[in-house]
């Protein structure tokens, strides 16, 4: 492992805030004071959508991971990002008086974007390096392949992209554990869809540049996406073969785990996953909620996995977990790297 890490708090750049609704307006702060430019928020008591507002498309301006519908205005929904947090107005998506809700969080530029034209489009783009994620805006109107800069200086592991200017589209997903002609949809339970190159152009990201093909979904129109590299200690991306077991696999991470996202890629009809440290402080996790659905949050039982110092293991053979046999792939970032994590 490093002898030194980038991140040793990782709430200072990724976080997961609990609050729960006025009917009005409210500030909410993060523990690790910072400014989002990305902020997912959910109701874990009520069914609702996800709203996902960035600070490159600008607050009020959200995207819904649970549909294909193309970007809303929600007037009262999240009205600022703040440099400790995020405020919202009375929208019941965000501030439903006595709800609950989480709202994940991602520290890009906080706030700052560049014009990027390293690739064939140009775009704006708020980048942080150390955290190794980025926001990127573009318009592409090429029926032909097309490349977009994402000024991390690695390579990113997982995009994560959505046509924002019209509804009907999918959210799409390339995951370097699938490859460049592999694409997951974040708001179905479908599995991966290969072997098609409108996805991705059969082409991998590189240090400065990721490709998109024909696929409307990527190229064509105006889009938004969200960019992530691994950073050592702090964020990983990759994937695991589940057993159907009560003794699930382990999978290392490098750092104890505040936030995973995971789904099934060989098989239908599962939805997405999304597990953290703050709704499920002790161990074992079992509070759920699904990217892909408007639902509230499930409390399973048996719980579903362990959260470690050094990475996470499953407990059960949910399907969406660990079926045995299926593949998964996940995103996860850390509370603190593992040299300086304690068991829960």
């Amino acid at each position: 492992m490093p002898t030194t890490y980038a991140i040793i708090q990782g709430n200072k750049y990724m976080d997961a805030t609990l609050y729960t609704g006025n009917g009005g307006t409210q500030s909410i702060t993060n523990a690790g004071i910072f400014k989002p430019d990305l902020v997912w928020v959910k109701s874990r008591s009520a069914a609702t959508d996800n709203k996902l507002t960035d600070s490159v498309r600008g607050v009020t301006k959200a995207l819904i991971s649970n549909t294909s519908g193309g970007e809303t205005t929600d007037s009262n929904g999240l009205t600022a990002f703040n440099t400790n947090g995020f405020t919202l107005g009375s929208d019941t998506n965000y501030n439903n008086n006595t709800a609950t809700y989480v709202g994940w969080q991602w520290q890009a530029g906080q706030g700052n974007t560049v014009v990027n034209s390293t690739g064939t489009v140009t775009a704006n783009v708020s980048t942080n390096t150390t955290a190794g994620f980025s926001v990127a805006k573009w318009t592409s109107t090429s029926t032909g392949a097309a490349t977009i800069g994402h000024g991390l200086g690695v390579a990113p592991a997982c995009i994560l992209i959505k046509l924002s200017s019209a509804s009907g589209n999918f959210w799409t997903m390339y995951h370097q554990s699938l490859g460049n002609t592999t694409r997951l949809c974040i708001n179905n339970t479908d599995p991966a869809s290969a072997a098609n190159a409108n996805f991705w152009n059969n082409t991998s990201p590189t240090s400065s540049v990721f490709s998109v093909g024909q696929d409307s979904n990527t190229n064509g129109n105006s889009y938004v996406g969200y960019i992530w590299t691994p950073i050592a200690g702090f964020s990983q991306f990759g994937s695991y073969t589940g057993n159907g077991s009560a003794d699930g696999p382990f999978i290392y991470t490098g750092f104890r785990p505040k936030f995973i996202l995971w789904k099934c890629t060989t098989t239908g009809a599962t939805d997405w996953d999304i597990y953290d440290s703050v709704r499920d402080p002790y161990n074992a996790a079992n509070h759920r909620l699904i990217p892909d659905s408007s639902g509230a949050e499930q409390t399973l039982s048996p719980p579903t996995f362990d959260i470690l110092s050094n990475g996470f293991k499953l407990r059960y053979g949910y399907s969406s977990s660990n079926n045995n046999g299926d593949n998964y792939i996940y995103a996860a970032f850390a509370e603190t790297p593992f040299k300086y994590s304690n068991a829960r």
